[in-house]
């Protein structure tokens, strides 16, 4: 009982700190980041596609740890360089899909829960984060409004693969960004980043109405 006791107050913590702003997140010793890790591992176990694996910190999850996401350039620039390299641009050159299905994939939340059937397919859960169509009441402001993007941005070949980057891989442009590594985690193929990238960049999607 007191296992789960404390791996549910450590994923409480880990949550309401991410709600902070980032002068007052505390930070956490590279020590407690392993004691905490390895009451997750022995309290938890897979279960469909929800993997143990996942407690796992990577070089860019610890570094932002130990510095409450704020961690100074020197820090930072060398890790987002890597993060960089690991965006996997389509073979094709196309980075633009189709918008609609981009609304679908950023109104849905299903995928990579222990209930979800292997393999079916996931959506980005964009709108709990951020707003995007107008037609949407309901969304998240954890992250900026999106609306106009690509209205405001332009279409452009750069602005494409900003937006196809950022969709994959957050960190590789803000390492302690909030947004996960949609592409790099393997949650959104190809297909669905670029039909999110179109979502925000075509200019008939309802996001630049």
């Amino acid at each position: 009982m007191r296992r789960h006791i404390v791996a549910a107050a450590a994923a409480s913590l880990v949550a309401c700190a991410s709600t902070l702003p980032i002068g007052e997140r505390p930070t956490a010793t590279a020590d407690e980041q392993d004691r905490i890790t390895a009451v997750l591992k022995r309290d938890f176990h897979d279960r469909g596609p929800a993997k143990v694996s996942r407690v796992e910190l990577d070089a860019v999850q610890r570094t932002c740890n130990l510095h409450a996401d704020n961690p100074p350039a020197s820090v930072a620039e060398p890790l987002e360089k890597a993060q960089l390299a690991t965006i996997k641009f389509p073979s094709d050159g196309r980075l633009l899909g189709d918008w609609k299905n981009g609304e679908k994939i950023a109104q849905s939340g299903q995928g990579s829960m222990w209930s979800d059937k292997p393999g079916a397919p996931a959506g980005g859960g964009c709108y709990n984060c951020h707003q995007l169509s107008p037609k949407e009441a309901s969304f998240g402001n954890v992250g900026p409004s999106l609306y106009r993007f690509g209205k405001i941005r332009g279409d452009g070949p750069d602005v494409q693969k900003y937006v196809y980057g950022k969709v994959y891989n957050a960190k590789a442009y803000s390492l302690c960004s909030q947004m996960p590594r949609l592409g790099y985690a393997g949650t959104l193929t190809e297909q669905q980043i670029k039909d999110v990238t179109a979502l925000l960049l075509d200019p008939a999607s309802p996001v630049n109405q």
